[in-house]
């Protein structure tokens, strides 16, 4: 198309890039300053734009992101600085998941507190995450890196940050359009391993994330929004070096010729900075031969604070970040021999080296597994009867935390993606908007309770097809057999609070002797256009022990 312009707020701006980055969903919780961005794509969606819905939390928009991740489709998330903190569990888990379609959580800060409780900064998050944020410092920056963000998400296989804050939220200006992208159809990620955070595939996941963190400084250091300005010689101001940050740009820029001609004319060295993480390199470059840097930035100190670590010291340090001198590893426990190899110290003998010297065998890795008559196993049996015939890449099964999530090893192999407590119907949801037509949450009692309920009122309030499996086994089995918050007689009358049609909601038996009986009432429910919701009971065979044994 040719290029026309608009007049937009910056939340809009950064609206209307997604929806030309080609979202298939968009997910998001209203709170100023944000909440415009999914007022303007509920606008759209109704209009025959993408899926586009306010959910019960942040952290359930997150989690039905990640769900359109899963099945290939780009999906914007939108939320306030403290719904960050709602949503940090899908947030630093999903750093460690292999994101296919892109996926962009567009969050606004509020500095000075006009509409908040506080004022914190959402880039200290990203870089507790590790994953790449993106700070516009106008209206034109917000619409271009949030339709960029969507390829620098799938470049990196990571969730992206876009940060933006009150004053360019919330004010207009005119706008350059690009051509826009066509929606994807959904295609179901190829690894699933990649998408399920046991611990032997976690630590896989984190190391990778870890080995990322290179390529994603060279991505940064080369970043057009990081723009460092070099005077020449005989005009530059050589005392001092100066750094600015997303609106402190602007407020730079209006004052930058009063600024050199209070200091006789001469031109400081400059850095902007509009993406994370800091190019290290550039403020090396920048700082070499100033005695004194100055930082604008919106918000909370976080570069100045982290300017004490790029820049040189007379102090040398190691440890994980620097591991010049006495490796530290990044990843993994540290322990009397990983302490000892930072200490310059040979390496100990160690017990296996004993044994192997001894000429003892190596024991084999032996996974943890399910009990052996565990209702959960008669309930993935069930499942699997009932997905059977169906075409594998039209089926998902998201799973969650809890002694349950054991299935996804031999020989159930379900489910396909764990992330974090309650994430399973959140996800699920993602997935079913996304196109893919036969779709199940598998989530335990203890976790349904525990953060699964507002995953399901957003299900329930859109009526998703889509079939949540409530695993009721009567106890928190995994911790050690703890009770409930609450007893399973009241699943039924909380399923049934959120709206769903009563003749949806089905309370089965997990047993072997029902196994046919059961899968068909799952498949009729998977052929339904709409919301279900399926109980599997059965007590967990060691809180049954402990109980006669009491």
């Amino acid at each position: 198309m040719n290029q026309t312009t608009l007049t937009l707020l910056g939340d809009e701006a950064a609206a209307l890039g997604a929806l030309h980055a080609g979202i298939g969903a968009s997910y998001g919780y209203p709170g100023t300053p944000s909440t415009e961005m999914l007022e303007y794509l509920i606008k759209a969606y109704e209009q025959g734009g993408p899926v586009s819905r306010w959910c019960a939390n942040e952290k359930t928009a997150l989690e039905a992101g990640l769900g359109a991740s899963y099945a290939g489709v780009r999906s914007l998330i939108t939320m306030k600085h403290v719904g960050l903190n709602v949503a940090s569990d899908p947030l630093i888990n999903g750093a460690l998941l292999a994101i296919q379609g892109g996926l962009v959580i567009a969050v606004a800060d509020d500095p000075g507190m006009h509409s908040s409780q506080n004022e914190q900064d959402s880039r200290f998050y990203a870089d507790f995450a590790m994953i790449p944020c993106l700070e516009p410092r106008n209206q034109q920056e917000a619409y271009t890196m949030a339709r960029e963000a969507f390829d620098l998400s799938e470049r990196f296989q990571l969730p992206v940050l876009l940060r933006l804050t009150t004053r360019l939220s919330h004010a207009r200006a005119q706008i350059t359009l690009a051509e826009a992208r066509e929606r994807r159809a959904p295609a179901k990620a190829a690894d699933r391993t990649r998408w399920m955070l046991l611990p032997a595939y976690a630590r896989r996941n984190y190391r990778s994330l870890i080995e990322k963190q290179r390529d994603i400084q060279a991505w940064s250091t080369g970043c057009p929004a990081n723009r460092l300005e070099m005077p020449d010689d005989t005009v530059r101001d050589h005392s001092l070096a100066v750094i600015t940050a997303g609106l402190g740009g602007n407020y730079y820029e209006e004052n930058r010729e009063d600024f050199i001609a209070s200091r006789g004319g001469r031109i400081p060295p400059r850095l902007h900075i509009g993406a994370y993480p800091l190019p290290v390199e550039s403020i090396r470059r920048l700082c070499a031969k100033a005695e004194r840097a100055l930082v604008l930035e919106e918000g909370q100190p976080f570069i100045e604070v982290r300017l004490r670590g790029v820049l040189p010291q007379p102090l040398i340090i190691t440890g994980r970040l620097d591991a010049s001198g006495a490796p530290v590893s990044r990843t993994g426990e540290l322990d009397p021999d990983t302490a000892r190899q930072s200490l310059g110290l040979p390496p100990r003998p160690s017990l296996i080296n004993r044994g192997t010297a001894l000429g003892l065998p190596q024991l084999p890795n032996r996974p943890p597994q399910l009990c052996q008559g565990c209702p959960h196993g008669d309930s993935y049996a069930a499942i699997k009867e009932a997905i059977k015939t169906l075409p594998p890449e039209k089926v998902a099964v998201t799973g969650d935390i809890g002694c349950y999530s054991l299935g996804a090893n031999p020989p159930y192999g379900i489910p396909e993606t764990i992330v974090c407590m309650g994430a399973s119907i959140g996800m699920a949801k993602g997935i079913a908007d996304s196109g893919l037509p036969y779709v199940m949450a598998v989530i335990g009692d203890s976790t349904f309770l525990h953060s699964g309920i507002t995953g399901l009122i957003d299900a329930a309030a859109a009526n998703t097809p889509m079939t949540v499996i409530i695993l009721d086994n009567a106890v928190v089995a995994m911790t050690g057999c703890q009770e409930t918050m609450l007893p399973p007689a009241c699943l039924r009358a909380i399923i049934l609070g959120t709206g769903l049609d009563p003749a949806h909601l089905a309370e089965l038996e997990a047993k072997k002797t029902l196994l046919e009986e059961n899968a068909a009432r799952l498949k009729a429910e998977l052929a339904y256009p709409g919301l279900s919701v399926l109980i599997f009971k059965r007590e967990c065979l060691e809180a049954a022990r402990k109980r006669r044994k009491a």
